[in-house]
């Protein structure tokens, strides 16, 4: 009979080949590193503005990753009233998108608090606040009280993905985590997330939410490891991109009798995807703060304000006369000649690549 990791009577001795970890950690702590130095760089209002983007996708991915899609506009809004921002544009969030909010403030903004069960009860708690996950009433702000099993499949033909450890043995399963995750223990605190996120989803301790908690979990000690409550990587964006993989790996390794070196390589490999991916959006961050500096004295019409900030955000497709036209609500004539305009001072240029229609780029 296969036996699940937590069957075994080494558990939680977890165990890991170092030499297979160590390159990648060393990576991501370089990068950490760099990034935090670039951070630092920036004005206040840019720190700002990365942190609410990065907690905005924290929030937005940790929940698509389960399937549920929320506003962003909610999301970001809720986050900056929470930590006392203000922007034009800010919308109404409601009581579930408030909540998600508070769990990920919580983990990252109070990083160096210690994990207890009434902090887990709360984040749990904000999650569901109508005490219903979807069409299912479920135990909100207490551990289980029923057997957890992953299933997927049609009715009949369910396939057993995970079964998790009986609601009797959770209590002393989570007391043995909060136990070791408030130690102050000899491991990378990078290591410590990767860990932290295994073992907390193998617990499995709710009925509903864990993969978000595991994720908020990870937030926190990779906030504690850089030693910052701005953050300016997303760890749950680049899961979402990797999500097949992701369970993948997770089911693989719950099958395992203590060796968790697959499951780490993969989170370190992850993680270092997710900060270069940051490290790009950084340049374009300084590359546009550079940008806005050169020009402080330049003047610019509504219009082309609007344009160049979505030329220096990125993008997306190819732009026309009546993109621009569109975007900007104006005629294509007036967008013909917002555009000349920014030509005529080297700004903007047309596009090399001919086609049907003219296409303009920016002049780096």
């Amino acid at each position: 009979m296969v036996k699940y990791i937590y069957q075994y009577d080494n558990w939680p001795q977890f165990t890991w080949s170092e030499q297979e970890i160590q390159v990648t950690l060393g990576k991501v702590r370089h990068l950490q590193g760099k990034l935090l130095g670039q951070m630092g760089a920036l004005g206040f209002s840019l720190k700002e503005e990365t942190t609410l983007t990065t907690l905005t996708l924290n929030v937005l991915k940790s929940s698509e990753i389960e399937g549920e899609i929320l506003n962003y506009e909610q999301v970001r809004s809720s986050i900056a009233r929470k930590l006392g921002m203000e922007y034009a544009g800010m919308v109404y969030s409601d009581r579930n998108i408030d909540g998600v909010v508070e769990m990920m403030l919580d983990a990252t903004q109070n990083y160096t608090q210690p994990l207890n069960e009434e902090r887990l009860f709360g984040w749990h708690a904000a999650l569901f606040p109508t005490g219903w996950s979807g069409s299912h009433k479920i135990d909100v702000g207490c551990y289980r009280k029923d057997e957890m099993q992953i299933v997927s499949g049609a009715m009949g033909k369910e396939k057993v993905h995970f079964v998790a450890p009986p609601p009797g043995q959770i209590k002393v399963e989570m007391d043995k985590f909060i136990q070791w995750f408030n130690q102050d223990v000899p491991i990378d605190p990078v290591l410590k997330s990767a860990i932290a996120h295994f073992w907390f989803i193998i617990i499995h301790p709710f009925d509903d939410g864990n993969g978000r908690i595991a994720r908020a979990i990870s937030d926190l000690l990779l906030a504690r490891s850089d030693d910052t409550s701005q953050r300016y990587y997303s760890l749950s964006s680049q899961i979402m991109l990797e999500r097949k993989v992701y369970y993948e790996v997770l089911q693989k390794t719950q099958f395992s009798s203590g060796d968790i070196t697959g499951w780490l390589t993969w989170y370190l490999d992850c993680l270092h995807h997710s900060l270069l991916s940051t490290e790009d959006a950084f340049q374009k961050v300084l590359y546009k703060s550079d940008f806005w500096n050169k020009h402080n004295d330049t003047v610019f019409n509504a219009r082309q304000r609007l344009m160049l900030n979505k030329l220096l955000d990125g993008f997306e497709g190819k732009l026309n006369s009546s993109k621009w036209a569109k975007i900007t609500k104006c005629s294509t004539d007036t967008a013909l000649r917002d555009i000349q305009d920014l030509i005529n001072r080297d700004l903007l240029r047309k596009e090399i690549a001919g086609g049907r229609s003219t296409n303009y780029e920016l002049v780096l």
